[in-house]
This record gives structure tokens, sequence and C-alpha cells, in this order.
């Protein structure tokens, strides 16, 4: 059981830097981020944005980058695409998010010409280390798939099964959230839930324990799950909170990282690289616990 960041930065231990691809640098954060990545050992940065605006905060930081890994681009659009290029061409293991829009750079990253798409579905996952939950919380997806059918939510869940398993988890515990626990026609997210827990049931997914539909006080808290008599060996101790919907999931995430002061990094999978992806007004430590756990995940 991971309960922590600081927990997750011991055990990823790392052997040599990685090039990863930064687009649209030009963000404080994200260099600060990138930076200390860089110093300790974990990342060779290639920056992609705008010189007139990276060059200046590089000298702010007090950092340097040597002329070829500096890539002018200017708009979105641009900086995206250039960045997405230079991991097709060989120049980046991973990928990270700068200051642009999640759109933007995703718009470039299933590009059918010119994008990185895996054979999967892409989706996303955000790691919350959350002061009133034991544990690290990984939510999916808050941040792609905006309605995602039963047969979506089964390739999200194995993306996120996957994490959780090269993060050393031996049985992850999901939990698909709905509003009730038991199912109803009105509400067709419960029948998604419930056939997810049957598929887990007889090892669809591998070795893990799948719930639902389970209400997010039960996957979270044994005492909720005591009360209202849920029997469950994922009650109140769930790793995965498998969300109906984007807005589900964005709505979850930003109030267990905002209201409830967690803390929060955020990864794309399906991609052919690992995609480091937070919020423009994550803290630069959450931008560097994505990166390292992207770094980590482009030696598989």
């Amino acid at each position: 059981m991971l309960s922590s960041f600081a927990q997750l930065r011991q055990q990823l231990h790392q052997s040599g830097p990685r090039s990863a691809v930064v687009a649209a640098a030009q963000d404080e954060h994200t260099l600060q981020a990138v930076l200390a990545a860089r110093r300790d050992g974990l990342i060779h940065p290639i920056l992609v944005g705008p010189p007139d605006q990276l060059r200046p905060l590089l000298d702010r930081l007090g950092a340097s980058v040597p002329d070829e890994d500096l890539v002018p681009a200017g708009t979105e659009a641009e900086c995206a695409a250039r960045a997405v290029a230079l991991v097709r061409q060989g120049r980046g293991s991973l990928l990270i998010k700068g200051r642009l829009s999640t759109g933007a750079l995703l718009g470039a990253v299933v590009d059918r010409a010119g994008g990185i798409r895996g054979d999967g579905l892409l989706s996303h996952v955000a790691i919350l280390e959350v002061p009133a939950y034991h544990k690290l919380l990984y939510i999916t997806d808050g941040g792609l798939v905006v309605a995602p059918g039963l047969e979506e939510k089964r390739a999200i869940l194995r993306n996120a099964l996957s994490l959780c398993r090269f993060l050393g988890y031996e049985r992850p515990k999901a939990a698909a959230l709905c509003a009730a626990e038991t199912v109803s026609p009105r509400m067709p997210e419960t029948g998604d839930a419930a056939a997810l827990r049957e598929e887990g049931e007889r090892g669809d997914f591998g070795p893990c324990l799948v719930e639902g539909p389970i209400s997010l006080d039960l996957a979270t808290s044994a005492e909720a799950a005591r009360l209202k008599g849920y029997c469950s060996p994922v009650a109140g101790d769930a790793d995965i909170l498998l969300v109906p919907s984007i807005a589900a999931g964005n709505l979850l995430g930003k109030a267990l990282y905002g209201l409830a002061g967690g803390k929060m990094a955020g990864v794309v999978l399906g991609a052919s690289v690992p995609i480091a992806l937070n919020s423009r007004g994550a803290s630069w430590e959450e931008k560097y616990n994505s990166i390292l756990i992207c770094t980590a995940m482009s030696r598989r």
C-alpha cells in the first residue's frame, strides 16, 4: 500500500536520465519541476515553446539549457504538434504538458497523421494524496473520456490496473462509483458497474477486486459501510475510483485536490509514451511527481 507521494518517490528507483519533451515549457511551475527532475537525474529535457518567454524564465530560475534542446514554437497548436513530432522522431521517452490546454496537447497526440496514439484507449489517471484517506487514490477518468460506455470503462479500468500493478500493487481494489448501490434502469452506470464487478469476479481483469455499483462514501469509509451493512473487501479501502463520466471525475478530483487539501499527480496512459498531465494551476511539486511516475513507466 502506498500512502504518500514521498513513499512513491522512494519506491521508484531510477537508472539514468530519460529524454523528455516539454510542450509549451514557458510556465514557471512546469520549468521548476522539469529542472528539479533534471537535477535529480530523472530526465534530459527538450523544451518546446517561444524562446522570448523561455529564456527570461530560465534566467530567473538560474538555469540554462543547450540551444539544441530549445525548440521554438509559438501558439498552443504549434507547441503541441512540435512536441509530439519530437516524440515520434525518437527524441522523447515521455511527454510533459506545460502551459497549454489539455485539448490542444491531446489533439496532437491523437492526430491520425502525426500523433502518438497507441493501440488501446487513451485515458487519464489522477493520483491523489488526500489527508483524510489512508493511502493514495487513483481516479479515472476525469480528464479524457467524456461519457464512457461499458466497453470504454473496461479499457479505462485496465489502464488504471496496469498502472497500479506497475507501482507494485499485487491485487488492486477498484470501485465502480455510482450514486446508489443497486442496479437501476434509470441510472445506466449502475448496470455497467455490476457488469464490471461480474467480469472482475471471473478473472477478466487479472488479479484485482472490482466492486460496484458502490457510492463514494462506501468505497472510502469502512465506518459508512458498517453502518449501511455493505459488506465488501473494497469498502473503505478502494485504490481505484472508476467514475461514470468525465464530469464526475473532474469534480471529484478537484474537490479532493482543492477543498480537501490533497496533492495530485496526473498521467495519460495508452499513448506510445507516458504523458505527464496536470492542471496548469498545479504546483511544481505535483508536476514533479507526474514526471517521476512517467519516467519510471517509460522504462518498461
